[in-house]
Parts: C-alpha cells; sequence; structure tokens
C-alpha cells in the first residue's frame, strides 16, 4: 500500500451518512494536487472498522451518523488510533459542540457552511499535525470559563449531553436506553441529573432551551 511518504498525498477518510455530501467533497479534493480521498464510511462503526491498518493522513467525521453518536466514536478513535487526526466536519453550530469536541480530542472543527478554500486549508493544517479552528473557538479554548458563565448544556457531561439531545428531539428513556444499550432506570437518572445541572424541572424546557440555542439539526 503506497504511503503518504511515497505519494506526497494526504490520504483520507471521510465519515458521513448523506452520499451526495461524500461525492461533492470527494470531487472538490480530486481538484487538488496533494489530498486523495481514500475510502468513505456511512456510519461511525463502518469508520471504525476501516482505519483499522489504513494508511491514513486523517478522517473527516460527521457529528451525526448511525448508531454510534459522533463523540462516542472520536473517542473510541483516540483509543484505538491515537496518532490518526480527526478534522469533525458537521452542520451543527460550531459555538455549541466544538469545545467539547476538541476536548475530547479532535484536531480540527467545521461547519459544512464553510468554503471548499477553508476545508482545504483545515485538511492540511490537521493533516500536517496542527489543529484548525475559528479564531472565536481558539479564543473559548484558551479562556477559563467559570462554571456560572458557562451555558447552561455545557456543565453536562458527555453522556448528559447525549441524552439531554435524545430528549430534546422527543425520545422516551425507553428509546434512548435501547439505543445506547442502557438500562431505563440509568436513562431515568441521567434525566435527572440534566434537569438539575440545568435548573429545569421537565422535558419541555429542554426541547425548548435547545431550539432556542439551535442545538438540533
Amino acid at each position: 500500500m503506497a504511503t503518504k511518504k511515497e505519494t506526497g498525498k494526504i490520504r483520507i477518510i471521510i465519515a458521513d451518512d448523506h452520499p451526495l455530501f461524500r461525492r461533492g467533497l470527494k470531487n472538490a479534493f480530486s481538484e487538488t494536487p496533494d489530498i486523495e480521498v481514500v475510502d468513505e464510511a456511512e456510519s461511525g462503526e463502518e469508520l471504525l472498522e476501516k482505519v483499522q491498518g489504513m494508511d491514513l493522513s486523517l478522517a473527516l467525521l460527521d457529528i451525526s451518523l448511525p448508531g454510534k453518536g459522533g463523540l462516542e466514536i472520536l473517542k473510541q478513535l483516540r483509543d484505538e488510533r491515537p496518532k490518526l487526526p480527526v478534522l469533525i466536519l458537521t452542520v451543527l453550530p460550531e459555538e455549541h459542540y466544538a469545545v467539547r469536541f476538541f476536548k475530547a480530542g479532535a484536531s480540527g472543527f467545521l461547519t459544512k457552511e464553510s468554503s471548499t478554500d477553508q476545508i482545504y486549508a483545515a485538511v492540511r493544517k490537521v493533516a500536517d499535525g496542527g489543529k484548525y479552528a475559528s479564531a472565536e473557538i481558539t479564543e473559548k479554548l484558551a479562556f477559563d470559563f467559570n462554571k456560572s458563565d458557562r451555558p447552561a448544556h455545557e456543565r453536562l457531561s458527555d453522556r448528559e449531553h447525549q441524552v439531554f439531545i435524545m430528549l430534546a428531539t422527543g425520545q422516551s428513556p425507553t428509546e434512548i436506553g435501547k439505543e445506547l444499550s442502557l438500562s431505563v432506570k440509568t436513562i431515568s437518572t441521567h434525566r435527572s441529573r440534566i434537569l438539575d445541572k440545568m435548573q429545569m424541572k421537565k422535558n419541555a424546557e429542554l426541547i425548548h432551551y435547545a431550539i432556542s440555542q439551535h442545538l438540533l439539526q
């Protein structure tokens, strides 16, 4: 298998469940002399399977994938391929998600509204061992926020945040437990902690908050 050193190209895998978006990215990268899409994945599980033993410069990962969520996939990638840089590319708002993903080990974060030139620049910087983020997120990462200054949802643990988003989309504890392979009792415990940390009393408030903060797709 040809390596980056031999080909001089940045070898990437794209994990996104939208075929048209993957095709668009492949076409965009095909116009560059130094970036090559060597494989694709429609889910996080498929990505984890494909990266084993594959010579890659970086993985381009969407947050919202079928099955395991992007954050869980990122953490597993960090365990299984700790030296593989991961660049997040998502439709979800940067200001609400970037810090959480950087803290989990992402090397870069972009929204799908980014220009082609921005995506090229991010891929090259991350593949070269750097970090890529907007000026606003860089400042936020460098600043030590007091807990009282942070948005309510940023007080949640990663698992609580995942359950919060699922509750906000109208899923029941039973449905969430089944999808996450957790008991209904565990989900109910998470829900209680979420309401307590966010100083809310019922699911309707969680839904209203998630919508007002543009946390849902």
